[in-house]
Protein backbone atom coordinates (compact mmCIF):
# COMPACT_ATOMS: atom_id res chain seq x y z
CA UNK A 1 0.00 0.00 0.00
CA UNK A 2 1.15 3.52 -0.79
CA UNK A 3 1.26 6.31 1.76
CA UNK A 4 -1.88 7.88 0.31
CA UNK A 5 -3.70 4.55 0.49
CA UNK A 6 -2.64 4.09 4.12
CA UNK A 7 -3.91 7.56 5.01
CA UNK A 8 -7.20 6.96 3.16
CA UNK A 9 -7.65 3.61 4.93
CA UNK A 10 -6.90 5.14 8.32
CA UNK A 11 -9.41 7.91 7.67
CA UNK A 12 -12.04 5.32 6.71
CA UNK A 13 -11.38 3.29 9.86
CA UNK A 14 -11.62 6.40 12.01
CA UNK A 15 -15.18 6.85 10.72
CA UNK A 16 -16.01 3.61 12.51
CA UNK A 17 -14.41 4.95 15.69
CA UNK A 18 -17.44 7.20 16.18
CA UNK A 19 -19.65 4.11 16.35
CA UNK A 20 -17.35 2.48 18.90
CA UNK A 21 -17.32 5.57 21.12
CA UNK A 22 -21.10 6.02 20.85
CA UNK A 23 -21.69 2.40 21.83
CA UNK A 24 -19.26 2.63 24.72
CA UNK A 25 -20.66 5.85 26.20
CA UNK A 26 -24.34 4.93 25.88
CA UNK A 27 -23.86 1.39 27.17
CA UNK A 28 -21.83 2.55 30.19
CA UNK A 29 -24.39 5.24 31.04
CA UNK A 30 -27.25 2.72 30.75
CA UNK A 31 -25.70 -0.46 32.18
CA UNK A 32 -23.99 0.91 35.30
CA UNK A 33 -27.17 2.21 37.02
CA UNK A 34 -29.16 -0.76 35.69
CA UNK A 35 -26.55 -3.11 37.09
CA UNK A 36 -26.74 -1.44 40.49
CA UNK A 37 -30.55 -1.66 40.40
CA UNK A 38 -30.29 -5.38 39.64
CA UNK A 39 -27.92 -5.78 42.58
CA UNK A 40 -30.42 -4.13 44.90
CA UNK A 41 -33.33 -6.19 43.54
CA UNK A 42 -31.29 -9.39 43.95
CA UNK A 43 -31.12 -8.54 47.67
CA UNK A 44 -34.86 -7.84 47.87
CA UNK A 45 -36.83 -9.57 50.60
CA UNK A 46 -39.53 -10.57 48.10
CA UNK A 47 -38.45 -14.01 46.93
CA UNK A 48 -40.04 -14.02 43.41
CA UNK A 49 -38.22 -10.75 42.57
CA UNK A 50 -34.91 -12.23 43.75
CA UNK A 51 -35.48 -15.35 41.67
CA UNK A 52 -36.34 -13.39 38.53
CA UNK A 53 -33.35 -11.06 38.86
CA UNK A 54 -30.92 -13.88 39.59
CA UNK A 55 -32.32 -15.87 36.66
CA UNK A 56 -31.84 -12.85 34.40
CA UNK A 57 -28.23 -12.37 35.53
CA UNK A 58 -27.56 -16.10 35.10
CA UNK A 59 -28.95 -16.17 31.56
CA UNK A 60 -27.23 -12.98 30.37
CA UNK A 61 -23.86 -14.04 31.77
CA UNK A 62 -24.24 -17.64 30.63
CA UNK A 63 -24.98 -17.05 26.93
CA UNK A 64 -22.83 -15.39 24.23
CA UNK A 65 -23.35 -11.68 23.64
CA UNK A 66 -23.39 -12.25 19.88
CA UNK A 67 -26.24 -14.73 20.26
CA UNK A 68 -28.16 -12.17 22.32
CA UNK A 69 -27.61 -9.58 19.57
CA UNK A 70 -28.91 -12.03 16.96
CA UNK A 71 -31.97 -12.76 19.11
CA UNK A 72 -32.78 -9.05 19.52
CA UNK A 73 -32.00 -8.06 15.92
CA UNK A 74 -33.43 -11.04 14.04
CA UNK A 75 -35.85 -12.62 16.52
CA UNK A 76 -37.72 -9.97 18.49
CA UNK A 77 -39.13 -8.12 15.42
CA UNK A 78 -41.12 -11.26 14.61
CA UNK A 79 -42.80 -11.31 18.03
CA UNK A 80 -45.18 -8.41 17.36
CA UNK A 81 -45.46 -5.06 15.58
CA UNK A 82 -44.20 -3.12 18.61
CA UNK A 83 -40.80 -4.81 18.51
CA UNK A 84 -40.78 -4.57 14.73
CA UNK A 85 -41.17 -0.79 14.92
CA UNK A 86 -38.95 -0.23 17.98
CA UNK A 87 -36.07 -2.36 16.72
CA UNK A 88 -35.91 -1.23 13.11
CA UNK A 89 -32.44 0.23 13.63
CA UNK A 90 -29.50 -2.11 14.05
CA UNK A 91 -27.87 0.48 16.30
CA UNK A 92 -30.85 0.45 18.66
CA UNK A 93 -30.63 -3.35 18.81
CA UNK A 94 -26.90 -3.16 19.56
CA UNK A 95 -27.36 -0.57 22.31
CA UNK A 96 -30.16 -2.61 23.88
CA UNK A 97 -28.28 -5.89 23.68
CA UNK A 98 -25.02 -4.51 25.06
CA UNK A 99 -26.75 -2.59 27.86
CA UNK A 100 -28.75 -5.60 29.03
CA UNK A 101 -25.71 -7.87 28.85
CA UNK A 102 -23.27 -5.58 30.64
CA UNK A 103 -25.83 -4.68 33.29
CA UNK A 104 -25.76 -8.33 34.37
CA UNK A 105 -21.97 -8.30 34.67
CA UNK A 106 -21.95 -5.00 36.55
CA UNK A 107 -24.62 -6.39 38.89
CA UNK A 108 -22.23 -9.16 39.90
CA UNK A 109 -19.39 -6.67 40.30
CA UNK A 110 -21.51 -4.47 42.55
CA UNK A 111 -22.65 -7.51 44.53
CA UNK A 112 -19.03 -8.36 45.24
CA UNK A 113 -18.39 -4.77 46.25
CA UNK A 114 -21.31 -4.78 48.67
CA UNK A 115 -20.17 -8.05 50.22
CA UNK A 116 -16.78 -6.46 50.92
CA UNK A 117 -18.35 -3.81 53.17
CA UNK A 118 -17.95 -4.92 56.77
CA UNK A 119 -21.14 -5.39 58.77
CA UNK A 120 -19.67 -3.16 61.43
CA UNK A 121 -20.09 -0.23 59.03
CA UNK A 122 -23.85 -0.70 59.09
CA UNK A 123 -23.88 -0.94 62.89
CA UNK A 124 -21.76 2.21 63.19
CA UNK A 125 -24.20 4.10 60.96
CA UNK A 126 -27.11 2.97 63.12
CA UNK A 127 -25.31 4.23 66.21
CA UNK A 128 -24.81 7.59 64.47
CA UNK A 129 -28.53 7.77 63.77
CA UNK A 130 -28.31 7.42 59.98
CA UNK A 131 -31.29 5.90 58.23
CA UNK A 132 -31.03 3.20 55.54
CA UNK A 133 -30.80 5.65 52.63
CA UNK A 134 -28.14 7.77 54.34
CA UNK A 135 -26.17 4.66 55.25
CA UNK A 136 -26.22 3.50 51.64
CA UNK A 137 -25.29 6.88 50.16
CA UNK A 138 -22.62 8.02 52.59
CA UNK A 139 -21.05 4.82 53.88
CA UNK A 140 -21.80 1.80 51.71
CA UNK A 141 -21.66 3.14 48.14
CA UNK A 142 -18.27 4.91 48.41
CA UNK A 143 -16.65 1.77 49.83
CA UNK A 144 -18.39 -0.48 47.33
CA UNK A 145 -17.29 1.71 44.43
CA UNK A 146 -13.63 1.66 45.50
CA UNK A 147 -13.65 -2.13 45.69
CA UNK A 148 -15.56 -2.54 42.42
CA UNK A 149 -13.54 0.00 40.40
CA UNK A 150 -10.78 -2.38 39.19
CA UNK A 151 -13.43 -4.82 37.94
CA UNK A 152 -15.39 -1.98 36.33
CA UNK A 153 -12.17 -0.94 34.58
CA UNK A 154 -11.69 -4.45 33.25
CA UNK A 155 -15.28 -4.68 31.99
CA UNK A 156 -15.01 -1.25 30.37
CA UNK A 157 -11.95 -2.32 28.39
CA UNK A 158 -13.73 -5.53 27.42
CA UNK A 159 -16.70 -3.44 26.26
CA UNK A 160 -14.50 -1.48 23.85
CA UNK A 161 -13.26 -4.74 22.33
CA UNK A 162 -16.74 -6.28 22.27
CA UNK A 163 -18.06 -3.40 20.17
CA UNK A 164 -16.49 -5.24 17.21
CA UNK A 165 -19.36 -7.76 17.55
CA UNK A 166 -21.83 -5.25 16.06
CA UNK A 167 -20.15 -6.03 12.75
CA UNK A 168 -22.26 -9.22 12.84
CA UNK A 169 -25.50 -7.22 12.52
CA UNK A 170 -24.19 -4.99 9.72
CA UNK A 171 -23.20 -1.94 11.77
CA UNK A 172 -20.25 -0.10 10.23
CA UNK A 173 -17.55 0.21 12.87
CA UNK A 174 -13.75 -0.06 12.84
CA UNK A 175 -13.59 -3.78 12.05
CA UNK A 176 -16.20 -3.42 9.29
CA UNK A 177 -14.12 -0.78 7.52
CA UNK A 178 -10.92 -2.77 8.10
CA UNK A 179 -12.38 -5.89 6.49
CA UNK A 180 -13.67 -3.85 3.56
CA UNK A 181 -10.23 -2.29 3.09
CA UNK A 182 -8.54 -5.70 3.20
CA UNK A 183 -10.91 -7.00 0.54
CA UNK A 184 -10.30 -3.92 -1.61
CA UNK A 185 -6.51 -3.71 -1.31
CA UNK A 186 -5.50 -7.32 -0.69
CA UNK A 187 -3.30 -6.15 2.19
CA UNK A 188 -3.61 -7.01 5.87
CA UNK A 189 -2.34 -3.56 6.88
CA UNK A 190 -5.90 -2.30 7.58
CA UNK A 191 -6.17 -4.94 10.31
CA UNK A 192 -2.94 -3.58 11.83
CA UNK A 193 -4.39 -0.06 11.75
CA UNK A 194 -7.57 -1.33 13.45
CA UNK A 195 -5.36 -3.05 16.04
CA UNK A 196 -3.63 0.25 16.82
CA UNK A 197 -6.95 2.15 17.03
CA UNK A 198 -8.40 -0.27 19.58
CA UNK A 199 -5.14 -0.34 21.53
CA UNK A 200 -4.92 3.47 21.64
CA UNK A 201 -8.54 3.78 22.78
CA UNK A 202 -8.11 1.23 25.55
CA UNK A 203 -4.82 2.83 26.62
CA UNK A 204 -6.59 6.17 27.10
CA UNK A 205 -9.36 4.40 28.99
CA UNK A 206 -6.84 2.67 31.25
CA UNK A 207 -5.14 5.99 32.01
CA UNK A 208 -8.50 7.52 32.95
CA UNK A 209 -9.42 4.68 35.31
CA UNK A 210 -5.92 4.73 36.86
CA UNK A 211 -6.45 8.42 37.59
CA UNK A 212 -9.92 7.67 39.00
CA UNK A 213 -8.55 4.94 41.28
CA UNK A 214 -6.01 7.36 42.70
CA UNK A 215 -8.70 9.98 43.26
CA UNK A 216 -10.95 7.54 45.12
CA UNK A 217 -8.21 5.87 47.17
CA UNK A 218 -8.08 6.41 50.91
Amino acid sequence: MTTSEILATTQALLQGLGTVITLFVVVMVASLPLGFLLTMLARCRIAPIRWLVNAYIYIMRGTPLMLQLFFIYYGLPFVNDFFKMALRSAMVCALLGFSLNYAAYFAEIFRGGLLSVDKGQYEACQVLGLNRVQTTLYAVLPQMFRVALPSITNESITLVKDTALVFSISIMEVLYYAKAAVSRTGSILPYAIAFLIYLALNSLLQLFFNWLEKKTAY
